[in-house]
C-alpha cells in the first residue's frame, strides 16, 4: 500500500480558498463605491443648493454653523469657517468631490481616503458632536469607514492598481 498524499480530496478546499481569496480581494470595493458616490453627491448637492451657499438665511451654511457653534467640540473650527461661510462651503464641496472621485476610481486612493477622514472628523467635531447618544450622528461612522481605505488603499479595479501594474511591467522590460 502506497502512503502518498491524495490530491483529489483537496479540490474542494482549493475552490473554497479561491472564493475566499476573491472575496478578500474585493472586500473594500463596496465601501469605495458607497463612500465615493456619497461624497460626490454631497459635494454636488452643496454646489447646486443656492440656499446652502450663503452666509445668512434659512438653510444657509452660515446659519447652520452659527447654530452648532456653541455645541461643537472645537468651536474654533466653526469660527474659522464663519470668517467666510461661502468660501468654506465651496472648499468643503470641492473637497468632497475630489475625495469622492478619487476613492471611486481609485486614484491616489489613500490620500483621498485621508481627505475623506479629515472631512468626516471635522464635521464630527463641529456639526454632529452634540448628538446624543453619539451613534446618532453620522459623521463618526463615516470617519471609521475611511480608516480601512487609508490602510489598504484601492488595490483592485482602480487607477492606482493599473498604474502600479504598468510600472511593474516596464520595470521588467515587458512594456
Amino acid at each position: 500500500m502506497a502512503h502518498g498524499m491524495r490530491t483529489d480530496s483537496h479540490s474542494n478546499y482549493v475552490r473554497r480558498n479561491d472564493w475566499r481569496e476573491n472575496a478578500t480581494r474585493y472586500a473594500l470595493l463596496p465601501l469605495r463605491i458607497f463612500l465615493g458616490v456619497t461624497f460626490i453627491y454631497a459635494g454636488l448637492d452643496k454646489i447646486t443648493d443656492s440656499a446652502f451657499m450663503k452666509a445668512n438665511g434659512t438653510g444657509s451654511l452660515g446659519e447652520t454653523m452659527r447654530g452648532v457653534r456653541d455645541l461643537a467640540a472645537f468651536p474654533e473650527l466653526v469660527d474659522l469657517g464663519l470668517k467666510s461661510p461661502v468660501g468654506f462651503g465651496y472648499a468643503i464641496a470641492f473637497g468632497e468631490l475630489a475625495v469622492g472621485i478619487g476613492i471611486l476610481i481609485g486614484l491616489f486612493a489613500r490620500i483621498a481616503a485621508l481627505g475623506g477622514a479629515l472631512i468626516s472628523l471635522s464635521l464630527w467635531l463641529t456639526m454632529s458632536w452634540h448628538e446624543e447618544p453619539y451613534y446618532y450622528g453620522n459623521d463618526l461612522p463615516y470617519l471609521m469607514a475611511w480608516l480601512p481605505l487609508i490602510l489598504a488603499g484601492a488595490s483592485y479595479l482602480s487607477v492606482d492598481a493599473w498604474l502600479a501594474e504598468r510600472r511593474n511591467s516596464r520595470g521588467l522590460g515587458l512594456g
